[in-house]
């Protein structure tokens, strides 16, 4: 079969502002697009478009030529800051601040406006120009930034839920200000009956302003809740690369220097010190020690290295002192790909393109085409500009999609707020879309199905030999020691005898185990070569209790003392109780499982078995996580990862549906598009059902809310619904989203 290579190309990425919606990334999408040569894709989500041109394009022209046609677009392009720089500081203004502020000011002045309108019983003399003072600031500060957006939007010959907002906010401030300066809206002791009746008016009386305020108030509670949500984005990478060690001890000239991580060049050797990350990747020129390398390749097992070992750069150095000579430094190393991995896979994962917007793009300029006819129709046939405005306004109004604003946020908080009370955060209405198509879970083992802790699983004992005493000798051995495996068996012995006696003469034996004195005894305990090197060989029992532990992959470990082999402790990290609990709960959702481990193929299958899953993929690394993950979505399947770990961050940012356990990395928790705090598996089930239960409501509301408007705009445009009853209709449609946002409350887990 013969393969061809992708050609090489240019690659850029900038930084997108003053994106609205979802149409807004596909009209700079067609405009980069447009370009000779180029491929772009441009990600609502993220705010971020990448641009590839062939390897021949200057990629200083290139960034040039895509920013300028970006701002010709109406919107702002920039190079994105260094990481370091984009790291948010404690005196880092916050970006919400502005919305927010608009918001609560928007409230406080809505909410007198809007209770003069509705109670006719405190309309208070000259209570209309009240009114009109509140509002003013409403529809000129507060809802200034849809109308920026309409008129820019306008200026290139376009139109979005901006462009209908902002009409619809002008017209009904504007009719209201005519009605009030030249009708009889304005005179001493008028006042403004609530009618719901249908008729036609002249609108010379009649003021609007709760229309004005009430919609931007809402639009913009919706616009903010939305931002808060986006306002992490890039949380994930600089977490990940939060892991890496800062500074280094390089060992120059015989003498050890502390310089920073940025200056550790290829070939330098350096220092690491019990407790300490690797600073980079590199190959072990001296010592022995374990080392911790579950948060890069998932291995629940310490692993054991000595020189000519390479070791990975933010591991853990679990044990003794180490002399390490770098190979990768920098953007070379392995924690650097997978922040690559990470970055790749969030701008690979396709915007999630909201309902509303996908209708807007036809239905906005048919309200606006809608409103213009009306007012020609009315003003051609005779009915007078007072009547034929009146009906224009008050097809914008019934239109205007106060409705549609709160369908989303409404559900959202509702959904969301009951989630955090179950352990289950959702990030965003962009997370649901997918949980509804999900039909393969992938799981990670390490932390995710099992505890990630090692403990003792068994203990396998010579005839007339008690486990209690086992435990308290080796326990009390192993206490004296560093090691990971060693500290799963004192607290096994801690928690079963209590406090452990003293050592004496204690001794770390490289590569075999450990040796001392307990209450009088000559314990060992390590290896079977380690009792064998001291003539206390295993029996043919023991034995084969510790080949029967390596076969299912846990660590064995052999315990001796007086002179003759005593026991067998088996020690690996064990599966939580309520994991089979919990995959049974997936495969009633209509999912697949899929255990997915860095762990050896023994350990996985074991581990499988005891849950319940039949597909295993064993002994992959970060990367090969990423490839199971697309492997399986080239499948046809709509995948869903959990995990925990640094190492299943890509994959979780891969996935269609990422859900991080809580208990984990902050990496895996920012990557996940859901966050399991209780680290209960069984919550994943939970998380699911909310989500998409979340997820109709949303369209529930988006359905009803565009309804009323198809019912009632013809009625609007007949001139037989005035725009106080417009109003009203569009105050009932908000208050009927949210009551059925409000059912979300009484979602009850099923664990």
């Amino acid at each position: 079969m013969t393969t061809t290579s992708s050609p090489p190309v240019t690659d850029v990425e900038l930084v997108i502002g003053g994106m609205t919606c979802a149409s807004c990334a596909n009209r700079i999408e067609r405009k980069l697009n447009k370009l000779d040569g180029v491929t772009a894709t441009v990600n609502y989500a993220t705010e971020k478009a990448r641009v590839s041109a062939p390897a021949g394009v200057d990629p200083a022209a290139l960034v040039s030529q895509a920013i300028s046609e970006v701002e010709a677009a109406g919107y702002t392009a920039a190079l994105p800051l260094p990481r370091d720089a984009d790291a948010p500081t404690a005196d880092a203004p916050d970006p919400t601040l502005p919305l927010r502020q608009r918001l609560v000011t928007s409230a406080v002045l809505a909410a007198p406006v809007v209770a003069l309108a509705m109670v006719p019983a405190w309309q208070f003399t000259y209570w209309q120009w009240i009114s009109l003072a509140l509002a003013g600031p409403i529809v000129t500060w507060a809802a200034w930034p849809f109308h920026k957006a309409a008129w820019t939007n306008l200026r290139h010959g376009a139109a979005t839920m901006d462009t209908l907002i902002s009409i619809g906010v002008l017209a009904a401030f504007g009719w209201s200000l005519y009605a009030l300066l030249f009708g009889t809206a304005g005179v001493p002791g008028m006042t403004h009956p609530f009618e719901l009746t249908i008729s036609p008016t002249d609108g010379a009386g009649n003021v609007y302003l709760e229309v004005a305020a009430g919609v931007t108030t809402f639009i913009l509670a919706g616009r903010y809740f939305e931002a808060r949500s986006k306002r992490r984005a890039g949380d994930a990478l600089r977490a990940l690369l939060e892991l890496g060690a800062k500074d280094v001890t390089v060992l120059q000239r015989g003498t050890e220097v502390r310089i920073p991580i940025d200056q550790l060049a290829v070939g330098d050797r350096f220092l690491v010190r019990p407790g300490e990350k690797i600073a980079a990747d590199g190959v072990v020129e001296d010592g022995a020690s374990a080392v911790d390398a579950s948060m890069l390749t998932g291995e629940s097992v310490p692993v054991e290295v000595g020189p000519g070992d390479t070791v990975v750069g933010a591991c853990v150095n679990a044990g003794g002192r180490l002399v390490v000579r770098a190979t990768r430094v920098g953007a070379d190393t392995q924690l650097a790909q997978m922040a690559k991995l990470v970055e790749d896979a969030q701008s690979g994962k396709a915007a999630a393109q909201r309902l509303a917007d996908r209708i807007s793009g036809v239905f906005v300029p048919i309200v606006i085409g809608l409103a213009v006819a009306t007012l020609g129709f009315w003003l051609g046939t005779g009915g007078g500009a007072a009547a034929a405005f009146t009906a224009a306004v008050a097809v914008l109004i019934i239109a205007c999609p106060c409705a549609l604003g709160l369908a989303t946020p409404t559900a959202l908080l509702v959904g969301t707020g009951r989630g955090a009370q179950l352990g289950i955060l959702v990030k965003g209405p962009e997370v649901l879309e997918s949980t509804r198509r999900v039909d393969t879970v992938v799981l990670d083992k390490t932390g995710t199905v099992t505890t990630g802790r090692m403990s003792v699983v068994a203990v396998h004992t010579a005839d007339g030999v008690d486990e209690d005493e086992v435990l308290r000798l080796a326990g009390a051995l192993e206490n004296a020691s560093e090691h990971p495996i060693a500290a799963a068996v004192a607290r096994a012995a801690r928690e079963r005898v209590g406090t452990l006696p003293a050592v004496e003469e204690f001794a770390n034996v490289e590569g075999l185990g450990v040796q001392g004195v307990v209450d009088g005894h000559a314990v060992l305990a390590g290896r079977p070569a380690l009792l064998e090197d001291w003539s206390q060989p295993l029996g043919p029992e023991l034995a084969a209790a510790m080949t029967a532990a390596q076969e299912r992959g846990r660590t064995a470990i052999a315990v001796a003392w007086d002179g003759a082999a005593r026991a067998v402790l088996e020690v690996a990290d064990t599966v939580k109780p309520t994991s089979a609990q919990a995959v049974a709960g997936l495969r009633g959702l209509g999912l697949t499982p899929v255990l997915l481990t860095g762990d050896n193929a023994a350990v996985a299958h074991t581990v499988a078995a005891e849950v319940g899953i039949d597909e295993v993929v064993a002994e992959v690394l970060p990367a090969d996580k990423v490839d199971v993950v697309k492997r399986l979505q080239d499948e046809g399947k709509v995948v869903a990862m959990i995990g925990d770990g640094v190492n299943d961050a890509a994959a979780l940012a891969q996935a269609d549906l990422g859900l991080a356990m809580g208990t984990g990395t902050d990496v895996a928790i920012e990557a996940g598009d859901i966050v399991l705090v209780r680290g209960d598996l069984r919550a994943a089930v939970d998380a699911i059902r909310l989500a998409r239960r979340t997820l109709a409501t949303i369209k529930g509301n988006l359905f009803w809310a565009f309804a009323y408007n198809v019912a009632a705009l013809p009625l609007a445009a007949a001139g037989l619904l005035n725009p106080m009853l417009a109003g009203a209709a569009m105050a009932f449609s908000s208050v009927f989203v949210v009551a059925n946002s409000l059912r979300l409350r009484s979602f009850t887990p099923r664990a």
